[in-house]
């Protein structure tokens, strides 16, 4: 029964007068804020300027030194090499004054400026009298001029007034750091201000509408927690959708485990141990329930891809039993299967899941029922069809069709068949993501996928997958059920689920194996170096701290002929990149059975 809630507002006068007081002051002190930012910056501007006067100073007085030590050059060693510094210096003395004149903003000043002007064109009059007396070979009358007073004095006015100019400008820089000090600190004031202000309105607002916030709040929740559950069961809609009878097949089995242990149970009880018939039909369903749980996990992209050479011709034909139980009997399927078929390289898994996501939707196309086709066939995809299809690179591919004779598609819809989570179906009728899963697939695999559509003439989809030479892999030979191992061959087993871990020792201690066990990578590696005749590492890959592959790279480095099995029952690990299972790797995802562990074990150490 649902839960009704009255929600009480409060007074609508006083939360609008302390909203509209709340962000006046808010706006006030923000304002405030941004004129101190706009006083600081000038501030900073004026300091930066002041400073620029005080090196134009320098470099005048500097300019100035440098033309009399040329001048002087030239008088003692009538070397002309000497007055190319010195006419240089007489060009940057204009320019610099003329720095200095754009930097002054008080018209007080400019007369002492203009005097040093004055005063250089003074020296500069005189050291040009010297130079002349030089040339003209007057080194008496040269010498004369140095030796007057009349340029020391000169150099000596400059000085001061330079210094006086100096002096002045250290007075007003003095100031403008005080300033931008004081305009620092009341920034400061100014956003601790702004900070308390939005606190308290925080908190003037939270203690007003603190009931009907946390009555809000409820409602929300509700509201949220029935649209997941909404979403949940558009979720499961679209599983039922897409897997067609796989619900139904699963159910069956869980039927077939229950029951069986249900009667093992009940037989147990009145000492009864003849329940073998029972323990083998519950471990034929589970296993079979865990084939249906990877190809819906295959199906959600969730598997790491484990390719190999294939021919399509015996997939389609290992797929039809399954196809026909999920399409249902109002529609026909025929399959024409190419003679000579090229192979592929592709995981069959993944490959199979394709094609039935491909069935699905032509089912849903016919909701009457209709005819759906299934071919395969050799294809040369030209290097004209390449250039229309950037993506495409030209040559041999094994196709697979899938054709139907439903609604069709339009071109809008044509266009973003691919698109994630894109559908025409109503809602909760379809999740829009099997085209897509199917489009990664193929991508992932080096090929190609084409939609043909015409409304309402039918659709087909046409995967592209590249060919390969290399020999069809063989199907795998019938092995022992259990192979059992020799006691002396030591397996270390890290795993971090302890349940997990005491599973896995005590199906390979009953398999024949001497086991040690370890919860973590660390205590792995100490319990390698105290049992250095260890033949097998057998590791969980995603684990706390160091994970399986970091955990076998160190141990090889120590015991290098180790060999090393992985599991996991999480697909993004470190042995499986872009999808696809190492070729170095070695690996049994869970769930597993003992003789699944028995074989996958005796390949790892038989390999090489």
């Amino acid at each position: 029964m649902s839960k009704s809630y009255s929600v009480s507002p409060p007074n609508r006068a006083l939360q609008s007068a302390i909203l509209a007081l709340g962000f006046a002051l808010l706006v006030a002190v923000v304002v405030g804020c941004a004129w101190l930012v706009r006083q600081q910056s000038e501030d900073t501007a004026e300091v930066r300027r002041v400073l620029e006067l005080q090196n134009g100073y320098t470099r005048v007085l500097s300019i100035l030194q440098d033309a009399e030590t040329g001048q002087r050059g030239f008088v003692i060693t009538q070397d002309e090499a000497y007055l190319t510094p010195y006419r240089q210096t007489a060009a940057n003395f204009g320019e610099e004054m003329n720095k200095i004149e754009k930097l002054l903003r008080l018209p007080e000043r400019r007369p002492e400026l203009q005097r040093i002007r004055e005063l250089a064109n003074v020296k500069f009059a005189e050291m040009n009298a010297t130079i002349e007396r030089v040339r003209a070979h007057d080194m008496v009358g040269a010498l004369q001029i140095i030796r007057n007073d009349s340029g020391k004095l000169v150099m000596d006015e400059v000085r001061a007034a330079l210094a006086r100019m100096i002096a002045f400008d250290d007075r007003v820089l003095k100031e403008n750091l005080a300033e931008a000090n004081e305009n620092a600190r009341r920034l400061q004031w100014a956003i601790a201000a702004a900070i308390g202000f939005v606190v308290l309105l925080a908190f003037l607002v939270i203690t007003t509408k603190r009931k009907y916030a946390l009555s809000l709040i409820e409602l929300i929740g509700q509201r949220e927690r029935a649209e997941g559950q909404i979403r949940q069961m558009q979720k499961m809609q679209a599983i039922g959708q897409l897997a067609g009878g796989i619900a139904h097949d699963f159910n069956n089995m869980l039927a077939i485990i229950i029951g069986a242990l249900s009667l093992m149970q009940k037989r147990l009880a009145r000492g009864d141990t003849d329940v073998i018939r029972y323990s083998d039909a519950a471990m034929e369903g589970a296993q079979r329930a865990a084939v249906l749980t990877s190809r819906l996990l295959s199906f959600s992209r969730q598997q790491p891809l484990m390719p190999i050479t294939l021919d399509l011709n015996k997939t389609v034909a290992g797929m039809s039993e399954l196809l026909r139980r999920t399409l249902g009997e109002n529609i026909h399927m025929e399959t024409v299967l190419a003679g000579g078929l090229w192979r592929t390289h592709s995981d069959p898994g993944e490959l199979e899941n394709a094609v039935v996501n491909l069935c699905v939707n032509a089912r849903d196309a016919m909701p009457e029922g209709g005819k759906l086709t299934i071919e395969t066939a050799n294809c040369y995809l030209d290097e004209a069809y390449a250039a229309d299809h950037p993506e495409v690179p030209a040559g041999q591919y094994v196709m697979i069709a899938v054709s139907d004779t439903g609604m069709g598609m339009s071109k809008e819809v044509l266009a973003r068949a691919f698109d994630p989570f894109f559908t025409t179906k109503p809602a909760g009728k379809g999740t829009g993501l099997g085209l897509s899963q199917v489009y990664g697939f193929v991508k992932q695999s080096g090929g190609h996928v084409k939609i043909y559509s015409e409304s309402p003439q039918g659709t087909t989809v046409k995967l592209y997958l590249p060919r390969t030479h290399l020999a069809e892999t063989p199907a795998p030979a019938p092995k022992p059920a259990s192979p059992k191992g020799e006691p002396d061959q030591v397996i270390l087993v890290v795993e971090d689920e302890a349940r997990v871990r005491s599973v896995s020792v005590a199906a390979l201690r009953e398999l024949g194996y001497t086991v040690v066990h370890a919860d973590c990578g660390d205590s792995a590696l100490t319990k390698l170096k105290s049992h250095p005749g260890v033949n097998l590492l057998f590791t969980d890959i995603v684990m706390p701290g160091m994970n399986g592959r970091v955990l076998a790279n160190h141990a090889r480095k120590d015991f290098p002929n180790l060999k090393v099995l992985y599991t996991t029952g999480y697909t993004q690990n470190a042995v499986v990149h872009n999808g696809v299972v190492d070729a170095d790797a070695q690996l049994i995802v869970k769930p597993y059975t003992v003789d699944q562990l028995a074989l996958k074990i005796r390949d790892v150490l038989q390999a090489g």
